[in-house]
């Protein structure tokens, strides 16, 4: 923790970098992404502060929409698509996910219910091998399902029927650094 710490006190001794983004903030992109220390949105895309509006949530999942009982993943979604006017959404797994490891493996998962619960708004089992360890097939295949379940957003299904906004899915390697997106002309993920 102390390194964490001794930055932190660094960091606020710069104040005349940051003195613009009191005015607000205008990102272009919602990147939506898991909550595992190893994936880093501004480092994988080189974004400064005021660049990216974030949703981290444990497998990247986007649950489904219910206005009746909205959820803080929903209403950070609806904000960065109607206050902020997003034009991009960008969902992002990752290799060896835990989150999706334990849904392609049907993990018992009891001792941690509130996991569970939150694991149950994935969808469909992802495809994939259980004995994969970086899950990629797995990650891949829960990638698209979220983005689907984006779409069903009524914000979300607005602007895309306007040509307002574009969503993109892509795959994160941990292990290697390198980013796929996913090109619906060949239902495969390549390279950026």
């Amino acid at each position: 923790m102390q390194p964490l710490i001794d930055n932190a006190r660094a960091f606020g001794q710069r104040p005349e970098e940051f003195a613009d983004l009191a005015a607000g903030q205008s990102p272009d992109v919602l990147f939506i992404t898991c909550s595992d220390s190893r994936v880093v949105p501004a480092l994988i895309t080189g974004a400064r502060p005021g660049e990216l509006f974030e949703l981290r949530t444990a497998g990247n999942i986007v649950p489904p929409y219910a206005s009746q009982r909205p959820t803080g993943e929903a209403a950070t979604i609806e904000y960065a698509v109607e206050v902020l006017g997003v034009r991009d959404i960008v969902v992002c797994g990752h290799s060896h996910c835990g989150a999706v490891g334990a849904l392609v493996r049907g993990d018992d998962l009891t001792a941690v219910p509130a996991v569970r619960a939150w694991l149950a708004h994935a969808a469909a089992r992802p495809a994939g091998g259980a004995e994969d360890p970086e899950v990629a097939e797995g990650v891949q295949s829960h990638v698209l399902t979220q983005l689907l379940r984006l779409r069903s957003y009524p914000c979300v299904e607005r602007r895309l029927a306007e040509g307002r906004i574009a969503l993109h899915a892509w795959y994160y390697e941990v292990h290697t650094g390198a980013v796929r997106t996913h090109r619906p002309q060949t239902d495969t993920f390549e390279a950026l």
